[in-house]
């Protein structure tokens, strides 16, 4: 297979590197197009008032050369397919820095790139690992990652799904299993305001605590599972056309 990589972390993310390396281990065929600098949280956003630049990298381990690109994760997929390869059969991104569960994939750039894959009718797979006490295991999440795109490839080759996959921050021996699930829902985030110098600055200051119920990814993953949610972008809801006309 012909897979596009990409990620929100930037281009010499450790994350980035270990999936590339696990999916170039299975005989797929990396291509690797990514931030020059860390973009996360930057959604859906494109660059169009300004022209982007494109460089080549080496990634070590990787046999193909990569690209960085001064634009947004969506930016590299845009880029990417339009420019640079035309045979691509499915994008990747991540692994990333940090779940993306809820309606925080709303905000991410990780799942806003394959998002833009489905744009181009293709497959998306959304990799991302949580962080405690500042680290993360990548090289786990990747061959998670990996491993459960082999197993469900067949579902989502030549359609317009993303595949959104979270690891909790576990020893493999404590991970209690996989569960296929729907997004969980909000958990609102926190700010301040503080005057200084006649100027009023608006601070995060963290998420308001909720209580992690249901079947789905959020509370999954606080009781120790891998969480798999194939995600499918249909804005238009017949019943309510109808309802309208």
């Amino acid at each position: 297979m012909n897979i596009l990589l990409t990620n929100d972390d930037g281009i010499h993310s450790e994350g980035l590197r270990q999936i590339a390396l696990k999916l170039q281990d299975r005989g797929h065929k990396v291509y690797v197009v990514a931030p020059d600098t860390e973009m996360s949280a930057k959604s859906h956003a494109i660059t169009v008032h300004q022209d982007m630049e494109l460089k080549k990298v080496e990634i070590d381990g990787l046999n193909q050369i990569a690209y960085s690109l001064t634009g947004t994760p969506a930016d590299c997929v845009r880029v990417a397919l339009s420019v640079l390869y035309k045979d691509i059969d499915a994008i990747f991104s991540g692994c990333n820095f940090g779940l993306n569960a809820g309606a925080d994939i709303l905000y991410s750039g990780t799942v806003s790139a394959c998002i833009e894959a489905n744009i181009f009718n293709l497959p998306g797979v959304a990799i991302s690992a949580e962080v405690k006490r500042g680290e993360c295991d990548f090289e786990k999440a990747a061959i998670l990652g990996v491993n459960l795109y082999e197993k469900y490839r067949l579902e989502i080759d030549n359609k317009q799904i993303v595949l959104n996959i979270n690891v909790p921050h576990h020893k493999e021996e404590d991970i209690k299993g996989i569960k296929v699930c729907e997004v969980g829902g909000v958990i609102f985030d926190e700010f301040i305001i503080e005057e200084k110098n006649d100027i009023s600055l608006v601070k995060l200051t963290g998420r308001h605590r909720t209580e992690l119920t249901g079947n789905n990814d959020r509370a999954y993953l606080s009781q120790g599972y891998v969480t798999v949610s194939p995600i499918n972008y249909n804005f238009n809801d017949k019943e309510l056309l109808k309802q309208f006309k």
